[in-house]
């Protein structure tokens, strides 16, 4: 038998430079590294029912794009296996109008939002007041990223009734758009990245998707540690591995959680794409990683 200390499964090709930095990490700590692609996909499947192959620990970053990864997710399921953002859990994380709800109640600022039923549900809706959104603000679905389905400058009830149709089974998220604060003469808008238990908030730009990492004289200057203690309430609210958060400091001082759980990050390295990751901060991503899995699945004595 092929026993694994840590299985990754992943399908984007733009994943490549990280899993190569995640599996020297993995091999730097002894712990033995699988990979399962949708080359080896079915043959890693029959190993696994056959009993020529386990692993001990189990992170997916597939099966959400391609659900033929499934039937691995459930295996690690139902074998023990001490699994990185487990399935249920980031199934729950990635519906935007639960987690706005949990966000408030977990005291997190959020902007102010209206949450429709899906349209199958109720086509018809009842008389909305629109007019605490503003002049314009943003339409989209409770699922789903990358800003599929999302309308970002609505104006009208009317572009509201025909967008919900375009997925008519999930609900539908109205907010209020949020402007940032001027810090250092550029927008206060954050992305920060979680991985177990350490935090990386990046200056990220709206409009290039760049990011920046932010400074340790930066955070004392534009008073940005709430950045990391709004983070850990973040991560206690979705109970999530790895994640990442949008955060933006408005000019009444608030810090406002405006898009809220993202478990597929985009780790394509800075040196690579201009809108990547810093290589920095993916490095230390693939050890933090590592770490988990070694704390929790110690390497076995051959």
């Amino acid at each position: 038998m092929n026993n694994y200390d840590f299985c990754l499964a992943w399908n984007w090709e733009y994943d490549a430079d990280f899993v190569r930095i995640l599996e020297q990490a993995c091999l730097g700590r002894g712990l033995r590294f699988f990979q399962v692609t949708p080359d080896n996909l079915l043959n890693t499947l029959e190993a696994l029912e056959t009993g020529q192959l386990s692993f001990r620990a189990f992170f997916d970053r597939a099966s959400e794009a391609d659900p033929r990864f499934l039937p691995l997710v459930r295996w690690a399921n139902g074998h023990c296996v001490y699994r990185l953002n487990p399935h249920e859990r980031a199934v729950h994380a990635m519906n935007k109008a639960t987690m706005h709800l949990e966000f408030i109640t977990a005291g997190i600022n959020t902007p102010y939002t209206i949450i429709l039923p899906p349209y199958d549900e109720q086509p018809n809706l009842l008389p909305l007041d629109l007019s605490p959104l503003g002049h314009w603000f943003t339409i989209k679905p409770a699922h789903g990223g990358g800003g599929e389905g999302v309308v970002i400058e609505a104006t009208s009830m009317e572009q509201v009734l025909q967008v919900r149709q375009e997925y008519p089974h999930d609900y539908y998220l109205l907010q209020a758009h949020i402007v940032p604060a001027q810090s250092g003469g550029r927008p206060a808008w954050f992305r920060v990245v979680y991985c177990g238990e350490r935090i990386y908030p990046c200056w990220w730009d709206i409009n290039t998707h760049v990011y920046l990492p932010v400074t340790e004289e930066e955070e004392h200057t534009f008073g940005l540690t709430p950045l990391y203690s709004a983070t850990q309430v973040i991560a206690r609210v979705c109970n999530l591995d790895i994640f990442s958060t949008e955060i933006a400091l408005t000019s009444a001082g608030l810090f406002v959680a405006v898009d809220y759980v993202n478990d597929q990050i985009d780790l394509r390295l800075k040196s690579n794409t201009y809108d990547g990751v810093p290589d920095e901060i993916v490095h230390n991503i693939a050890e933090g990683l590592a770490e988990m899995v070694l704390s929790h699945t110690p390497v076995q004595s051959s």
